[in-house]
């Protein structure tokens, strides 16, 4: 039998496997549910931001924040040495939220001038706001995310009534334009494969945790049994990395869809998306060349192969290669819906979109294997250091 050969059925069992597999786990991914009843006695819940150069997206969020309908909440904004109007436009927004009838919600503003040694800039700036928050509830998000009214309500009934100690949500992800559109929703793909974000949802495993930076919701109590940020000092995945540390930790875990909820447009070009990556795809592989080695061969052998033996190959290599494509279109689709609410109806982008995701991988590896580290929000962390944490 050809080496083609082997590959068409290798390929082909791969995806019959994941197919199977997440099909069998797909239950565990719902929607976070409306709440219907208001709680006796709503704890207090701390949103924590930390901003570097967001001027443009951060007065929104913290507004959508100050909007919400939930009644014991405070928020806590840290601008992280910030050399824009970042900071200017929330002590605007402080003032003017005293100021304002009707908005009950106190706003703290931090601002940081100085990152110590052994901290990433945001995961000092978030510790620095758990340090000043009181909730018995800590919400960390970034400073692009929209939020609806109701959904700290939600996330804070859901997590009372079902004995959660972390929620965590995935946003509605707006890109605008096919291709940028085609390679985010690819990413998700190809993540949600790689961790399995439904066994999150699984009380009997400690292996498999996630947690996503626009909306990660943890009880006081857990964040400090596994040692706040301060144990996650140097990850730049530090939202991935928190929500490994509570599963592994034995808390109560949820991942849930906050497509209704939560909107982000991550990224506004694809130029943005692909320099945007390649500062931390790297460190999700622990910064092991043969880890990004093997990740690498697995995009061009069982994401990017098929469609070229599609085209290419008329016997029944190709049979194989086109079931292949088939299975891997049906199961796009279907986590795409599941988890961002969208048709995935740019799944003929696949095989463009695995190759520019091969690309930003190669060249995450190659920029901080060259620089000796990385650079990010204008700090740089070398390699070493980072490989210690």
């Amino acid at each position: 039998m050809s080496t083609l050969g082997i590959i068409a059925i290798l390929t082909l069992l791969y995806w019959i496997f994941m197919t199977l597999d997440t099909y069998k786990g797909l239950h565990l991914l719902r929607t976070l549910p409306r709440s219907t009843k208001q709680l006796d006695k709503p704890p207090l819940v701390s949103v924590i931001i930390a901003a570097k150069e967001e001027e443009n997206t951060i007065l929104e969020t913290v507004q959508h924040l100050l909007s919400q309908n939930y009644p014991r909440l405070e928020i806590i904004a840290v601008n992280d040495r910030s050399q824009d109007a970042t900071g200017v436009k929330l002590d605007e927004l402080r003032r003017w939220s005293e100021r304002k009838e009707g908005i009950r919600t106190p706003l703290q503003i931090i601002h940081i001038t100085h990152l110590p040694v052994g901290w990433l800039g945001k995961n000092h700036a978030l510790y620095q706001g758990y340090l000043q928050a009181r909730g018995q509830y800590l919400l960390f998000t970034d400073a692009d995310i929209i939020f609806s009214p109701t959904t700290i309500s939600d996330a804070t009934a859901y997590m009372q009534e079902n004995d959660v100690q972390h929620l965590t949500l995935s946003p509605n992800m707006i890109a605008r334009g096919a291709l940028l559109r085609g390679f985010v929703h690819f990413f998700l793909f190809s993540f949600s494969l790689f961790v399995r974000p439904w066994r999150a949802n699984k009380d009997d495993s400690r292996r498999q945790g996630i947690g996503i930076g626009a909306f990660n919701m943890v009880s006081r109590k857990a964040y400090d049994a596994i040692g706040t940020h301060k144990a996650i000092a140097l990850r730049p995945d530090d939202d991935l990395q928190l929500g490994i540390s509570l599963k592994r930790a034995g808390f109560r875990q949820r991942m849930l869809s906050g497509k209704h909820t939560l909107q982000v447009e991550w990224y506004r070009s694809l130029r943005e998306a692909i320099t945007g990556l390649e500062k931390n795809l790297f460190s999700g592989f622990r910064y092991s060349y043969s880890i990004a080695i093997l990740a690498c061969l697995g995009q061009l052998f069982f994401f990017i192969f098929p469609w070229l033996g599609l085209l290419f190959l008329w016997d029944w290599r190709g049979v194989l290669f086109s079931l292949t494509v088939i299975l891997q279109i049906w199961l796009y689709r279907l986590l795409i819906d599941r988890i961002v609410g969208k048709r995935g109806s740019e799944a003929y982008q696949l095989p463009v979109s695995a190759a520019l995701l091969l690309y930003t991988i190669i060249r995450s590896v190659w920029l901080t294997w060259k620089q000796g580290g990385i650079y990010w929000r204008g700090t740089f962390y070398s390699l070493r250091e980072l490989r210690k944490k």
